[in-house]
């Protein structure tokens, strides 16, 4: 589904992604972990076109992100609405919830496919009512995102999300800005997502959710992946000391 080949990344000077080669299969999740400043987020943005690329390629579903051959075989930059179509494909839930303050619920689920999809609003709102019953607010549908707590609001992202109807979805830390005791609810919405086959890249710090959920694990440092593995690879048998002193860290282990 995602193929990730040698891509570059710089702000100005600074180089943030170095050579990065990621594949992720159809239907699998993969965890991506690693430091602040890791360039973890900046590749998920990246595969969303999101964040334009230096150099490599990233493709989705076979599809060239970003950019379109000509007759002679050389690349051009997409236009705004062609980069729109390709992302509409792909699904994005952010730290923060970006929903829209003035919209309910249902109306922040049913905007993109009314709005970009052309949808009717009939039709449109027959599936946002679906999709926040599968996320488990269904009695929340006319309630606005200052009447939600995060962990309503982050679920409500997805389903805003689910609501294009992607073949990929992107998580960059959905349950950071969450309190605690909230982060169990976003993370069981995910769970379902994944055993429903959905192909998931998800950026977290959540060590469960790599271990039990994942079908693959990548530990990236410095704007480079370290290593890539199985879950019990990754987590339990670290091949790198780079990846095993960042697992100490995170789950508070001393050796």
């Amino acid at each position: 589904m995602v193929e990730v080949h040698d891509v570059h990344k710089f702000y100005e000077e600074l180089h943030v992604l170095k050579g990065v080669d990621l594949t992720v299969e159809r239907g699998q999740v993969c965890t991506i972990l690693g430091p602040s400043g890791s360039g973890k987020s900046t590749l998920l943005r990246c595969v969303n076109v999101l964040e334009e690329i230096q150099s490599g390629s990233i493709t989705v579903d076979g599809t060239l992100m970003g950019y379109a051959k000509d007759d002679r075989g050389r690349l051009h930059e997409l236009r705004p609405r062609q980069l729109a179509a390709q992302r509409a494909r792909i699904g994005m839930v952010f730290q923060r919830f970006n929903l829209f303050p003035h919209m309910s619920a249902l109306g922040n689920v049913m905007a993109a496919p009314v709005r970009v999809a052309g949808r009717s609003k009939e039709s449109a709102r027959a599936q946002a009512v679906q999709l926040l019953e599968r996320v488990g607010l269904s009695d929340r549908a006319h309630h606005y995102p200052a009447q939600l707590s995060g962990g309503q609001q982050q679920r409500v992202a997805i389903a805003r999300a689910l609501a294009m109807e992607p073949d990929l979805m992107l998580f960059d830390e959905p349950t950071s800005a969450l309190d605690p005791e909230l982060v169990g609810e976003v993370l069981a919405v995910m769970q379902d997502l994944a055993s429903s086959g959905m192909t998931m890249m998800v950026v977290t710090h959540e060590m469960g959710f790599a271990r039990e959920v994942s079908d693959r694990v990548v530990f990236m440092d410095d704007g480079a992946i370290v290593e890539a593995g199985p879950p019990a690879d990754v987590l339990e048998h670290p091949a790198r000391g780079r990846t095993q002193e960042f697992l100490d860290k995170v789950l508070g282990r001393t050796r």
